[in-house]
């Protein structure tokens, strides 16, 4: 007689692993060290795939490209000490970005720790700062700090949570059991401020709407187009925002923040407005000159908010802190709509816009964004880097769904483009997904081509080269100062992913761009792209 082997006793990392698996988690990135072994099989087992990474901030970036496909929290691995702290980056870029994240670092045993100090620093103490918990694993209580590792990155506003794996305790004996614990429910605005902005609503002549980032997680768009079309607001978004309405909606302006250029049409815009709207807004995209952008001594100004602000970029006569899609039905509610904007000033800032970032360029940076936007799918997924050519290119494309474009807003790391493209084609193998980098942004990531060819991934890297931080450079000119540490070699990029096992083109001009593209979304391996740009490029453009 046989008997079937009982099956193995659960673990803390087991416990862990199956909680995140129930969030939604299907892959984690990183690197791991020998202090994270019991992690990797526990994730592994309860269905979650770990990848290999070449860099753990990288790692993490990788995530967030993952989960603006699925939703759910970024799993970013890493071992203890300068595992850990590669990863300070990404997780502050997470926590400034909102998004969800869970950091889950290896460390010693709090014994080994008193004796022992290789390698060994106060991790929680290093991610407080920069996450929304800083928690230590416990066998006793796996299931709990599972929860509340995943509850905490997901609910309000996302952010990075991290937690302390000691050596010993994810292999130690827990047990599992359901945490009843209800999910936070919508909250709808009432009393008199709502009574109040109703009115505001009703009698406003030139409304305006700010929509932010905050739109992202609260399942908005459908209930944001209502509300803008029945009243007639045009609206701005911030660039993380883009696409939350189709970009060719009549009363869309586009994204705004980082661009004079675009600033010089859309702050008048804002001046002239009787009623600002600020919907799930959160200024710290924006540039200085967006701070104070309204006044609301002499404007009425709404924020819209699921949870109060607290960076005083600007000030409101209202808040509504309640579910965003509920605020917005409520404030609609008996209210009823009337002709705005009689002058058509927003049509002619929509126009203006339009002439000064044209599409006709015939080569340069404004060129090779044209000449994608011309040849590429219009469902396209995007990432950008940090820079000047970022932009550029969230000014010129016109996004038709929520996080067709995504890149670092709050933070603006360089760095991140070319790993989020990775995570984007690994979890939307069928859609068409690019990236757009500098040069020294694409360098500072490079080591990641060979992650999407092990992965047998197949995004398109275009690179802007001009051998120069052209931003940091054209600053530099600005203020007079003279040029010093923003310029570097031309160096071969076709070259770099040919090495890594994919497809290389060096391109001068748009038919060549045009053809590289054409090559690159029928290929089964990865494309650099190195779009040749003259020094200067985004003088006047910007």
């Amino acid at each position: 007689m046989t008997h079937s082997p009982s099956p193995s006793p659960l673990r803390a990392a087991d416990v862990l692993a199956r909680r995140l698996f129930k969030a939604g988690c299907r892959h984690a990135f990183g690197m791991p060290g020998g202090e994270v072994l019991t992690l990797v099989d526990a994730l592994e087992t309860a269905g979650i795939k770990v990848h290999l990474a070449k860099h753990e901030n990288c790692a993490g970036f990788i995530g967030e490209g993952v989960h603006h496909a699925d939703g759910a929290p970024v799993l970013l691995l890493a071992t203890l000490g300068p595992g850990a702290l590669n990863g300070i980056n990404v997780v502050a870029n997470a926590h400034q970005d909102r998004v969800p994240m869970v950091v889950l670092t290896g460390c010693v045993d709090a014994a080994e720790a008193a004796t022992y100090t290789h390698q060994v620093l106060n991790q929680q103490a290093v991610f407080a700062p920069i996450t929304k918990a800083s928690l230590r694993l416990d066998a006793d209580a796996a299931e709990v700090i599972a929860d509340k590792v995943v509850t905490i990155a997901t609910e309000g506003r996302n952010g990075p949570v991290h937690l302390d794996v000691p050596i010993t305790v994810a292999s130690a004996p827990a047990r599992e059991r359901n945490i009843a614990r209800a999910p936070a429910g919508k909250t709808a605005p009432s009393g008199e401020t709502l009574t109040q902005a109703r009115d505001w609503l009703a009698t406003a002549e030139k409304p305006l709407a700010v929509v932010g980032l905050d739109l992202l997680y609260q399942d908005a768009s459908a209930p944001l187009r209502a509300f803008l079309e029945t009243h007639q607001i045009p609206f701005v978004t911030t660039y993380k925002a883009k696409g939350v309405l189709p970009e060719d909606n009549p009363l869309c302006l586009g994204g705004a923040g980082l661009s004079p250029l675009a600033d010089k049409h859309l702050l008048p815009l804002v001046e002239a407005a009787d009623l600002i709207l600020a919907i799930g807004y959160d200024p710290i995209e924006m540039r200085p000159g967006w701070r104070d952008a309204w006044d609301p001594a002499r404007q009425k100004v709404i924020d819209l908010t699921a949870e109060p602000n607290h960076h005083y970029m600007h000030q409101a006569g209202l808040n509504l802190i309640a579910s965003i899609p509920e605020t917005l039905t409520a404030l609609s509610k008996d209210t009823p709509p009337r002709d705005t904007w009689l002058g058509k000033e927003p049509a002619a800032v929509k126009s203006a816009l339009a002439t000064a970032f044209p599409q006709d360029d015939a080569w340069g940076p404004a060129g090779v964004i044209a000449e994608c936007m011309a040849t590429l799918p219009q469902d396209t997924l995007l990432t950008a880097d940090s820079g000047a050519h970022r932009i550029l290119l969230s000014q010129m494309w016109t996004c038709t769904e929520p996080r067709q474009l995504i890149q670092s807003s709050g933070l603006c790391t360089m760095g991140c483009a070319l790993p989020m493209a990775i995570g984007r084609k690994l979890a939307q193998p069928d859609r068409t997904v690019v990236s757009f980098s500098g040069d020294a942004g694409f360098l500072m990531a490079a080591g990641e081509l060979a992650t999407a060819s092990e992965e047998g991934l197949a995004p398109i890297f275009v690179v802007f080269v001009d051998a120069s931080l052209a931003l940091i450079e054209l600053k530099q000119r600005q203020r007079q100062l003279s040029n010093a540490a923003v310029d570097f070699a031309r160096h071969d990029f076709a070259a770099i992913g040919r090495a890594f096992g994919g497809n290389g083109h060096s391109v001068t001009n748009r038919a060549e761009l045009r053809a590289a593209l054409t090559e690159a979304m029928a290929a089964d391996s990865f494309t650099v792209i190195a779009c040749e740009i003259d020094r200067g490029g985004y003088d006047g453009r910007l």
